[in-house]
């Protein structure tokens, strides 16, 4: 089981009162024992503290920001493609990270056969790939995020 402290930074992923995902950033703002729940003071609502179970929160590094979009035209089409870079981006700055060099690799490289490599970045002195996928065969669901390259 994650261990967080205070003052660390969190992402909260849950359902939304519509029925889908809703992730948000915040801060630990307090533990309650050692198992239980985590007290968040959630990015934009510092006045309200917010009860979070445990499995709702990780904590937010460059490799475990990642997007989940509904449409294989995503990738399909080289000029969709080109646009995942900006919106893995602005996830990034949403959530507080710090990314240094971006530099995107035109439509995009085939370095698999689910996925693409999309840009090479830089944040904490390491290097980074953003790369998109196809989430399993048959899915409708592509997922961006940064790895360390191969």
């Amino acid at each position: 089981m994650r261990r967080f402290q205070h003052g660390d930074r969190v992402r909260v992923e849950t359902i939304g009162d519509d029925g889908l995902p809703l992730v948000r950033y915040g801060f630990v703002g307090g533990l309650v024992g050692e198992r239980g729940p985590v007290v968040v003071m959630l990015d934009g609502d510092l006045k309200n503290d917010f009860i979070v179970d445990r499995s709702e929160i990780k904590p937010v590094t460059i490799t475990n920001l990642e997007l989940r979009l509904q449409g294989t035209d995503l990738l399909d089409d080289p000029a969709l493609r080109q646009g995942l870079v900006n919106l893995w981006s602005a996830e990034a700055e949403e959530a507080g990270l710090a990314v240094g060099t971006l530099h995107c690799i035109g439509a995009g490289v085939r370095d698999s056969s689910e996925g693409y490599a999309l840009a090479e970045l830089s944040a904490g002195g390491e290097q980074y790939v953003l790369r998109a996928i196809r989430e399993s065969n048959g899915s409708e669901y592509v997922r961006v995020r940064a790895d360390r390259p191969l």
